[in-house]
C-alpha cells in the first residue's frame, strides 16, 4: 500500500506561514497532529465520508471536520436546503420565519426543550448558558470539570493560557469528573452562590482516556442541582445527536435545564443552539446576547434539513453500530500484532490509545502511518463517526490499520 506525499501541502504552508499566525491557526495547526510529516495540511474537496487534500490524496475522515460532518460531506438534502435559501435571502436585517420553524422542530425533538436560541459557535452558546444561569439565580459561581472544554473564551481556558488573566477564573470552580462528593462539597462551601454546573455528557479530555459517567452520577448531580436551585447545563456541542436525537442526557437518563448544541446541528453550516426548560425562558429573554450574522437563514435551512434527515434514518443507531464494527476490527488487528489498543468513550465518538507505550509516541506513530495511507486518525482527540461511513470504508480502514500495525511491529518488535 503506497504512502502519501504532501509536497503541495508543504508549499502552501510556507506561503501561509508568511501571512497567518501559526500558518494554520487553531485545532488543525501543524503542532497538533504528530508526526507533522504524516498529515495533510490543506483540503481541496470533500464528499461523503472522505476528503481530498491539495496533493490529490484521498482520506476516509474519522475527524469529520472535528465533528460537524454527521451525514457526510456534501449531503444533497442539506446542501439543497441551504442553496435554495441562499437564492432567496440569507443575512438580512431581520430573521426569516425559518428561525421559528427550526426552534419549533428542536422543541419537538428535544424532550427538555420549551424554547431555542441560535448563534454561530459552540462557545457563543456555552457562554450564554452561564449568563442565563447567573441571571436566573442572582449568583456568581460556575462549577465545571477539570480538563473539560467549553470553547476558547478566557473563562473556559485553563489558568495560565496565553492571553488570559487570573481574574478570568475568579468565579469558575473546577472539580474532577465523576466526583460527586467534590461537587457536593463545593456547593456546601459556596452555599447560595453557585449559579450553574456545566459539563459534557461524558468526559472527553485530550491526550487522555475518555470517561463515561459512573452509575448514578448524573442522577445525583441533577437531584442536588434541583435541591439547591443550581442551573444544570449540558455542553452537548461535541456529543449532540451522536448518542440520542433528544440530547445525550436522554441516553444517560437525566434532565438538565439547558443544553448546548453546535457541531452536528447543520452538517457543517455555521449555527449553534441553546435549548432550555420553560422555567428559564423569561430569564433567557432578559440576557442581551446577539451577533451580526446570527439571523442567517441558510444555516437555519440546513439545520432543519439535517435534523429531519437524522430523525428519518435514526442516525445515532447507525453511527453507534458502524463505530462498533470499526472498533472491534481495530482492537482485533492490534492484538494480532501484539499491541493493546484501548478504546474509551462511545462507539460513535471514541478515543483510542495504544497502551504499550505510556508516552503515546507509539500511538502517534500508528495514527500517522494510518493517515498517510488514507485513514485520517488523530492521536490526541476523540474521533467522530458519521452516517456516511460505509462498510466498505470500514473494511478499507481495517486493511490500512493492519498494515500500519505491521510497520510498527517491524520497527519496534
Amino acid at each position: 500500500m503506497r504512502t502519501y506525499n504532501y509536497e503541495k501541502s508543504q508549499g502552501w504552508f510556507k506561503r501561509a506561514a508568511e501571512v497567518l499566525p501559526c500558518g494554520i491557526p487553531g485545532h488543525m495547526s501543524p503542532v497538533v497532529n504528530i508526526p507533522v510529516s504524516d498529515y495533510p495540511l490543506f483540503t481541496e474537496r470533500a464528499q461523503g465520508s472522505k476528503f481530498w487534500d491539495v496533493d490529490g490524496n484521498e482520506f476516509i475522515d474519522y475527524m469529520c471536520a472535528y465533528g460537524p460532518m454527521i451525514l457526510g460531506y456534501g449531503h444533497p438534502a442539506v446542501d439543497k436546503a441551504a442553496l435554495d435559501q441562499y437564492k432567496v435571502a440569507n443575512c438580512t436585517t431581520g430573521p426569516t420565519t425559518l428561525m421559528v420553524e427550526l426552534a419549533e422542530y428542536l422543541v419537538e425533538t428535544v424532550p427538555i426543550a420549551r424554547w431555542a436560541f441560535f448563534a454561530k459557535n459552540g462557545g457563543d452558546i456555552t457562554t450564554y448558558s452561564t449568563m442565563i444561569a447567573r441571571k436566573a439565580t442572582g449568583r456568581r459561581k460556575i462549577v465545571a470539570i477539570k480538563g473539560g472544554y467549553h470553547g476558547v473564551a478566557p473563562w473556559m481556558q485553563s489558568p495560565g493560557h496565553p492571553g488570559t488573566v487570573g481574574e478570568d477564573h475568579t468565579n469558575v470552580i473546577r472539580i474532577g469528573w465523576n466526583d460527586f462528593d467534590a461537587f457536593e462539597r463545593v456547593v456546601a462551601e459556596n452555599d447560595g452562590d453557585v449559579a450553574g454546573f456545566i459539563a459534557t455528557p461524558y468526559h472527553v479530555p485530550v491526550f487522555q482516556d475518555n470517561a463515561l459517567p459512573e452509575n448514578g452520577y448524573w442522577e445525583k448531580v441533577e437531584r442536588l442541582c434541583k435541591k439547591k436551585g443550581i442551573v444544570l447545563i449540558v455542553d452537548d456541542i461535541r456529543h449532540g445527536f451522536r448518542l440520542n436525537l433528544g440530547g445525550s442526557n436522554e441516553y444517560f437518563g437525566f434532565k438538565p435545564d439547558l443544553i448546548c448544541f453546535c457541531k452536528a446541528l447543520a452538517n457543517g453550516y455555521t449555527i449553534s443552539a441553546l435549548v432550555g426548560t420553560g422555567e428559564l425562558k423569561n430569564e433567557a429573554a432578559k440576557v442581551f446576547y446577539t451577533g451580526s450574522y446570527w439571523y442567517q437563514a441558510a444555516p437555519m435551512a440546513a439545520a432543519l434539513a439535517c435534523l429531519k434527515e437524522l430523525n428519518r434514518i435514526n442516525a445515532p443507531k447507525i453511527m453507534l453500530a458502524q463505530g462498533e464494527k470499526l472498533l472491534t476490527g481495530l482492537t482485533a488487528s492490534a492484538k494480532s500484532h501484539g499491541f493493546d489498543l484501548k478504546v474509551t468513550g462511545s462507539p460513535s465518538m471514541p478515543y483510542l490509545r495504544i497502551t504499550n507505550d505510556e508516552s503515546q509516541m507509539l500511538h502517534q506513530e500508528w495514527c500517522g502511518e494510518c493517515t498517510k495511507r488514507g485513514a485520517f486518525f488523530a492521536s490526541h482527540h476523540n474521533w467522530f463517526m458519521s452516517t456516511a461511513h460505509s462498510d466498505n470504508d470500514i473494511e478499507k480502514t481495517l486493511e490500512i490499520a493492519d498494515e500500519a500495525f505491521g510497520v510498527l511491529k517491524r520497527r519496534h518488535g
